[in-house]
């Protein structure tokens, strides 16, 4: 991804993300795409719905399971007790959903990560939500986090509404639909745009349309 081209162009259509872009700095987002989609994918659903921290912590347990290991393989998660996983922290729904990524791996409906590089951003995700736990979300999190897709939208995202209406002096926050519609302007970079967003609300980036 060509960041500097990136940044040009959101720029230039968007002069209220031109101001967000100048206060928050040249964009870090540095995709780790040596991770495999079955390790990206076990870890997004670990760290759903809970604090980074907390998420981690369990995470941890669950790969200390597998000694001499840095992360279990889909064998070892589709063999390991489900009570075990259970004892390390991980919900009911969470055992069952890593349970299906494993087996899912092993079947190929997940890909590789030389397979994965072949496929559209829709084709990824009609493919990996028909797995147990795997929403669109946590797809959109892949593509952006670990495959380094450029144009992805994640309108859903409460961090994205919540720093758009941050950023644009909203009271309420927007609609996905909103967000879809208005994001059309930062095409083919709308990941780029949602990096920042993210990054607004974390420097809790205030109004920049004044």
């Amino acid at each position: 991804m060509d960041l500097e081209k990136a940044l040009l162009h959101l720029s230039q259509q968007d002069r209220i993300l031109k101001r967000l872009i100048k206060q928050v700095g040249p964009c870090t987002l540095r995709p780790r795409r040596q991770t495999e989609p079955f390790a990206a994918l076990v870890r997004s659903v670990a760290y759903q719905q809970l604090t980074g921290k907390a998420a981690a912590t369990i995470l941890a347990r669950v790969v200390a399971l597998f000694p001499g290991k840095p992360f279990p393989s889909p064998e070892d998660l589709q063999a390991i007790p489900e009570e075990d996983l259970r004892k390390a922290g991980l919900s009911r729904a969470k055992t069952a959903a890593l349970k299906d990524i494993a087996a899912k791996t092993l079947s190929g409906v997940v890909p590789t990560r030389k397979e994965v590089r072949k496929l559209s951003d829709e084709e990824i995700v009609a493919r990996l939500t028909v797995i147990r736990g795997v929403g669109p979300w946590t797809v959109e999190m892949l593509l952006i986090f670990t495959l380094g897709r450029p144009d992805v939208w994640p309108v859903t995202d409460y961090g994205v509404r919540k720093g758009f209406a941050q950023v644009h002096g909203w009271k309420d926050l927007p609609r996905p639909a909103e967000l879809l519609e208005y994001g059309e302007r930062w095409r083919p970079y709308r990941s780029i745009a949602a990096w920042y967003f993210w990054r607004a609300l974390d420097a809790r980036v205030e109004n920049v349309k004044k």
